[in-house]
Order: C-alpha cells, then sequence, then structure tokens
C-alpha cells in the first residue's frame, strides 16, 4: 500500500468513526436497542484498529524511508570519497610512472608510447594515436623494454604492478 493510499483510508476511516460516533448519541437519545448500539460500537472500535494499524504502517514506511536516505546519501558519500582516493591513487602511480621513466631515462616520445602500451593500445593504436607507423612504435617499445630491462610488454606491464598483487 502506498502512502496516499494510506493516508486516504485514515481519513476515510475517520469520518467513519465521526460519523459512527455521531449516529451513536442520536441513537442513545432515542432508545434504540443495545443489540444495534454494540453494533456500532463494534464498528468505531474495528474503525479505530485499523487507523491504528495503518498509522504504525505508515510510520514503519517512514523510518524504512529514512532509513533508505541514509544508506542512499552514505553511499553517495562512500562513492564520492573513493572517487578522489582513487584520483590520489592514480595520481601517485602517474607521479611513480614518470619517476620511473626518468631513471631509465626514456624519452618523451618513448614515454608516451610506454604510456599507451600500460594502457593496452596495439601497436597499430598507437601508431594511429601518434600519427606515425606501427614500425616505428615497435622499434620504440623496444628500445623501451630494452632501458627496462623487461623482455616485452607483459613484463612491462607487470613490472609496475607485481608489488600490488
Amino acid at each position: 500500500m502506498t502512502r496516499m493510499q494510506a493516508i486516504t483510508a485514515i481519513l476515510v476511516l475517520v469520518i467513519i468513526v465521526i460519523v459512527n460516533i455521531y449516529d451513536l448519541a442520536i441513537d442513545l437519545s432515542y432508545g434504540t436497542s443495545a443489540w444495534h448500539l454494540v453494533v456500532e460500537i463494534l464498528v468505531v472500535a474495528m474503525s479505530l484498529s485499523v487507523i491504528t494499524w495503518l498509522m504504525l504502517h505508515l510510520r514503519a514506511q517512514n523510518h524504512a524511508l529514512d532509513l533508505l536516505k541514509k544508506e542512499i546519501a552514505d553511499e553517495k558519500n562512500r562513492k564520492k570519497q573513493a572517487g578522489r582516493e582513487g584520483q590520489e591513487t592514480r595520481d601517485k602511480l602517474g607521479e611513480i610512472i614518470r619517476q620511473q621513466f626518468q631513471r631509465w631515462q626514456l624519452t618523451s616520445s618513448e614515454q608516451e608510447v610506454a604510456l599507451l602500451l600500460l594502457k593496452g593500445l596495439s601497436f597499430k593504436e598507437i601508431a594511429g594515436v601518434r600519427e606515425t607507423h606501427e614500425k616505428t612504435v615497435r622499434q620504440q617499445a623496444s628500445a623501451i623494454y630494452k632501458k627496462a630491462d623487461v623482455s616485452g610488454r607483459h613484463a612491462f606491464s607487470a613490472w609496475f604492478i607485481e608489488d600490488f598483487l
């Protein structure tokens, strides 16, 4: 049951209770039979019970909704924090990579190719990005692997991540 449906049901039941109490007062003044009065009292009592149940249900729904809103807000904050921490981590890794490239004395072209290799681009893709020949990229990659003292692309990439694993 939606919140609006519950509120509507409560309002209808409140009207029923008011009308029945008014009718009960009139019936008492006219000396209506006890059985009729008992039935009207039962209708009022049942209506009040359902109103109470609906209000408790609404309260529980509101509480659950508040908890859900809090969880969503907390998750957004966690994501935002993770994004900042992730950016800090990426920045630190980028600095480590740049420092290592300098230690290996890679030229600026080799550094650019090395970054693209680390990003997983193929020789053909790197050649396209750099607007050069694939053979040139292969030669630069060989020079990078030699300066880094690794056997190839996989060993080159692994050099940067092996300490994290």
